[in-house]
């Protein structure tokens, strides 16, 4: 967990980006890839608010608590953005200090869940939108970011019962996006190209946490079915 270097991900309204492929639209008549583009991006133009509902989460049984607006940026995933993966973090410090430092507005950072030591589930930001939580724009918008209440170095902290929540919440982020259940979808934050973090650390039990979201996933899917 870190604050976000400037201009990491700050993409807000539409963009040179999103005007060009408008031209191009007129210019070309490239009807088909140019429409797909540009319905991808209508909800960023000034004065659209996709509709929400206050206080809403997306995993059964986790507490709301809003991060500033400062630390995500307003998306429409699945739809603009696929989601092919989740990325695991560690705090280095309290549950109270990361839900704290989420809320902050100068802090730059933020993830969609907070999971505590005793497998408590705050939800911070929806899984529609995209968190600012990896240190790379392309690995934001495609993840779901889980940070852990803990520090690297100090394996006990890692607990029985945060390893079989955060699996669940795994599990079911798997589920929902169609997302395999393996270590290239589910990765760590040390994984992800350009960041200089080291999270989850080498006493992040990998074989175990594997086996608990493969088991919770099966039964997830069983229920489902």
């Amino acid at each position: 967990m870190r604050a976000r270097k400037a201009g990491e991900d700050t993409d807000r309204r539409i963009g040179r980006r999103a005007l060009l492929i408008g031209t191009a639209v007129a210019a070309t008549g490239a009807a088909v890839l140019a429409r797909d583009e540009l319905a991808r991006l209508w909800w960023r133009a000034p004065g659209v608010d996709k509709p929400r509902v206050e206080g809403a989460v997306d995993f059964r049984g986790a507490q709301w608590v809003a991060a500033s607006d400062a630390n995500w940026r307003r998306a429409d995933r699945p739809d603009d953005y696929g989601i092919d993966m989740v990325i695991i973090h560690v705090t280095q410090g309290s549950f109270a200090s990361a839900v704290k430092v989420f809320q902050d507005p100068g802090h730059g950072a933020a993830a969609h869940y907070v999971v505590r030591k005793d497998g408590h589930v705050t939800q911070m930001i929806r899984e529609l939108d995209v968190a600012y939580h990896a240190g790379n724009r392309a690995y934001n918008e495609r993840s779901v970011g889980i940070e852990h209440e803990g520090f690297v170095d100090r394996p006990e902290g890692f607990t029985d019962a945060m390893y079989e929540a955060s699996a669940k919440l795994t599990a079911g982020i798997c589920a929902r996006y169609d997302i395999p259940v393996d270590r290239e979808h589910v990765i760590g934050h040390v994984e992800v190209p350009g960041t200089d973090h080291t999270d989850p650390g080498k006493h992040w039990d990998w074989t175990r946490y594997m086996r608990l979201v493969k088991a919770a996933y099966t039964a997830a899917t069983r229920t489902s079915t």
